[in-house]
């Protein structure tokens, strides 16, 4: 062959790769975005519909211990290799699977949690539910193990997209939060695709988008760059203090509650007895009532963060399921619209910038912190929440919700460390 012949073969070759690669992509994408889209839009009318029920029958929080019992059998016969959001984590960057009883488990224990009152998110449950799926959709399409990695990244953006409505956020936190410096670019087309399309099906299926309406955003100026950095350098403290509160809370239960069905059920009758002295429903579910008050109203009461961080502890290192980033956002929301009110600042755009900030200090995720402000709460106060992230992001160390969470390159150097967080 000539060599002009040569040079031809291999540029067709390298487009021809590169075309059935995008092709590949494309149609598991939309195949992911559909799938998990779907499935994850039912979770989410399922959790709306048992929080509603158990805003309208408060009684059923009398259940909560039970509801515990029944969550722990279920996983000592089912799920006992089922190793939550941090085996999800962990897979990303390993050959390990995700069984498939993984995605039905997390589901009903999840439904569970809220019907019951106990405080905890959803999105670790839409996080383990996704990745769970798309690892099943792999095998399917028998993908070698680093297209499976992949996939289980498309899964939990399709699923996180879906519940949040939050597309652009749903696609980098996948590729971001398994390794803090290292972003898996190799996703992001088919992560971005697959969380489009869940997020657009889940709305045809009546699951909203959330956003929240910031009101009176001030002129950026010294005085309110300082205020709000402020509000971020306790944000950035608080995230601290929550990490080591949910870790030491899991070795509290270990060392003197080894049972994990005693456990449950003393974790669940505290609960109910704190939630009784404290005279307030605010605290059950993932919080998102104190995240709308705080924002659109400015209220908060000034504890509220601290009780639904103990009340958080205490559910979720207990046994049950769900997840710790809305109630973290709502700490972050509460935390920040009290020292906003504190020091002179609106205490809407203080409690928007203070949901960002803790968000980041507890995942080490800043890009995702910034896209999820900018769908949450719009554009008019970008400034704001970028401060608040990056000092937050700063500040807040090596701690993380996520043992299995790797730093890959130091926050503070150019350097690699490849450390796990605390």
């Amino acid at each position: 062959m000539s060599r002009k012949e040569v040079l031809f073969q291999y540029y067709y070759e390298h487009i021809r790769h590169n075309i059935v690669n995008f092709l590949k992509w494309l149609v598991l994408a939309v195949l992911t975005g559909l799938i998990v889209g779907g499935a994850s839009g039912i979770f989410a009318k399922c959790i709306g519909a048992a929080t509603a029920y158990r805003d309208a029958h408060i009684r059923v929080f009398l259940l909560l211990p039970f509801a515990g019992l029944l969550i722990v059998f279920l996983y000592q016969k089912l799920g006992s290799q089922d190793g939550g959001t941090n085996q999800v984590l962990a897979t990303i960057k390993s050959k390990d699977k995700i069984p498939f009883i993984s995605a039905p488990l997390i589901f009903l224990s999840t439904l569970l949690t809220h019907l019951t009152g106990g405080s905890a998110g959803r999105e670790g449950a839409s996080i383990q539910f996704g990745g769970s799926l798309g690892s099943w959709l792999g095998k399917m399409a028998k993908l070698d193990e680093f297209d499976q990695h992949v996939m289980i990244m498309c899964g939990m953006s399709a699923a996180f997209a879906a519940v949040f409505g939050t597309p652009m956020a749903a696609a980098v936190f996948a590729m971001e939060v398994a390794s803090v410096g290292v972003m898996y670019y190799a996703a992001l087309f088919p992560c971005m695709i697959a969380s489009i399309i869940a997020s657009r099906f889940a709305d045809g299926m009546g699951v909203n988008p959330e956003t929240f309406l910031v009101v009176k955003i001030p002129e950026l100026t010294i005085a309110n760059g300082l205020k709000i950095g402020l509000v971020a350098v306790g944000c950035s403290f608080l995230s601290i203090l929550f990490c080591i509160l949910l870790k030491y809370t899991s070795k509290f239960y270990q060392k003197y509650l080894k049972n994990p069905y005693l456990r449950v059920f003393a974790a669940a009758c505290i609960i109910i007895a704190l939630t009784a002295l404290l005279n307030t429903r605010d605290y059950m579910g993932a919080g998102g009532n104190l995240i709308t008050r705080a924002i659109e109203e400015g209220q908060a009461r000034p504890l509220d963060f601290l009780w639904k961080m103990i009340l958080t502890a205490l559910t979720m290192r207990a046994g049950y399921r769900g997840g710790e980033i809305v109630p973290a956002f709502s700490i972050g929301a509460t935390f920040g619209c009290v020292a906003g009110s504190l020091l002179g600042l609106s205490p809407g755009l203080s409690a928007a910038a203070g949901m960002a900030a803790l968000f980041c200090g507890v995942t080490n995720c800043p890009i995702t912190a910034m896209l999820i402000s900018f769908e949450l709460f719009g554009f008019s106060g970008v400034a704001y929440y970028l401060i608040a992230i990056s000092i937050s992001y700063s500040l807040s160390g090596y701690y993380s919700l996520y043992k299995d969470q790797t730093i890959i390159y130091s926050k503070y150097k150019a350097r690699y460390i490849n450390r796990k967080t605390q």
